[in-house]
């Protein structure tokens, strides 16, 4: 039984699950909209707003915690301290949106549309 594991884990090692959130966190960044499944949209979601809550900081040390968990990728880095984080300056969290798409074409899991708010 999985009592107490919050996690979901895809069917992956950890390695691999991990790189899996960085890369869809620096696509969801750089594109500021994605299509994905609904399991890995909502996994994704508190991964990205914790690193945009750390960039409103705008610090050095803010900088370095965005590089580590996006597995270096400067230009995310620089979107997400240049852009994302000053529009979203005043607003207290809750900075993307999860969007049912249903199925597309013959997949087996419904897709989702995750997305940064205006």
């Amino acid at each position: 039984m999985r009592h107490a594991h919050r996690k979901r884990t895809f069917g992956r090692v950890k390695k691999v699950r991990t790189g899996l959130i960085r890369s869809l966190a620096r696509s969801l960044i750089l594109e500021e909209g994605i299509v994905t499944t609904i399991a890995k949209a909502k996994e994704l979601r508190p991964f990205v707003e914790r690193l945009v809550t750390q960039a409103k900081k705008n610090s050095l040390a803010s900088h370095r915690i965005a590089s580590t968990r996006l597995g270096g990728s400067p230009e995310a880095v620089k979107k997400l301290h240049t852009e994302l984080a000053p529009r979203y300056a005043t607003r207290a969290g809750g900075y993307t949106r999860i969007i049912r798409m249903g199925q597309i074409g013959k997949q087996a899991t419904e897709s989702a549309r995750i997305e940064f708010v205006q």
